[in-house]
């Protein structure tokens, strides 16, 4: 897929970790194990992606507040990659203790350069997420099996284009299209509930989608990963193929992209394992 400077436009981010396929503990066991080392829970921090909002982790939130967990979930600004990771970089640094962030889609490349030198983060979760490497953009990490890789003449089929205020030369926010979305970002999902998805989604501005990640943090940080067996927007050979670079852990599940809406007590379940390596 080729986007020129002057239309670039967004492709959901996601990609999760792969190395070798463990099951995730229960939340059971992972409080148990807490308790065992006496360790102070560490705070998660949720981190969405492109074309959502923080509210794609309310079902994860109930979970993990539950369990006894402190959570925050930031809004993701979507204004670019430097502008996207310097925002969630600031919000680690207001939080004492452990950290254990977890990205979800495009949320992937933004804790991936968030986190990066941070000696509070102990664990990365990538759900459904991209896992970049150093010089990786979101083009280049999309590959001919998404639903997003498609020829330049074609992207006006998929994403709506709208201008914003301040905009740098030749970027716009780039919207899935409402009759594209239910099938390639939000497959597996009632149709209503996807819908409602696709009204109420946040855009990207088109730069996101080329520029290119810095030193990765998973190099340093153990990292987890959910890999959604029935993502199109994101396949899971490509989710898998990015964790087993990063020596991610991973959990597969069968869920579409949108794996924290339609299981989140198997994304919980990774979140909470992930924690327990965050003393």
């Amino acid at each position: 897929m080729s986007i020129k400077p002057t239309a670039r436009v967004g492709l959901a981010a996601l990609i999760v970790v792969g190395l070798s396929v463990a099951l995730p503990l229960s939340a059971n066991a992972a409080r148990q194990s807490r308790a065992r080392h006496g360790a102070t829970k560490p705070t998660i921090v949720l981190v969405h992606g492109a074309w959502a909002d923080s509210g794609s982790w309310d079902q994860v939130i109930r979970r993990l507040q539950r369990d006894g967990y402190t959570v925050s979930a930031p809004p993701n600004p979507l204004m670019g990659l430097a502008t996207d990771s310097a925002t969630i970089a600031d919000f680690l640094h207001t939080i004492s203790g452990p950290i254990v962030l977890v990205g979800h889609s495009y949320g992937g490349e933004v804790i991936t350069n968030a986190a990066y030198g941070d000696s509070q983060v102990k664990s990365l979760v990538y759900v459904d997420a991209y896992i970049p490497a150093k010089g990786d953009t979101l083009e280049s990490l999309t590959g001919a099996g998404s639903c997003f890789h498609v020829p330049q003449s074609d992207l006006p089929n998929l994403f709506d284009f709208v201008p914003f205020p301040g905009a740098p030369s030749g970027v716009v926010d780039a919207y899935v299209k409402q009759s594209v979305f239910p099938r390639c970002f939000a497959n597996g999902l009632p149709a209503r509930e996807a819908a409602e998805l696709a009204a109420t989604q946040r855009p990207l501005a088109t730069n996101a989608l080329t520029d290119p990640s810095g030193a990765p943090a998973w190099a340093t940080i153990p990292s987890f990963a959910v890999v959604g067996t029935a993502d199109h927007v994101i396949p899971a050979a490509d989710q898998l193929s990015m964790a087993h670079r990063a020596g991610a852990i991973v959990a597969r599940i069968d869920a579409p992209h949108l794996s924290m809406v339609a299981d989140p007590r198997a994304v919980t379940n990774v979140i909470e394992r992930a924690a327990t390596h965050a003393g």
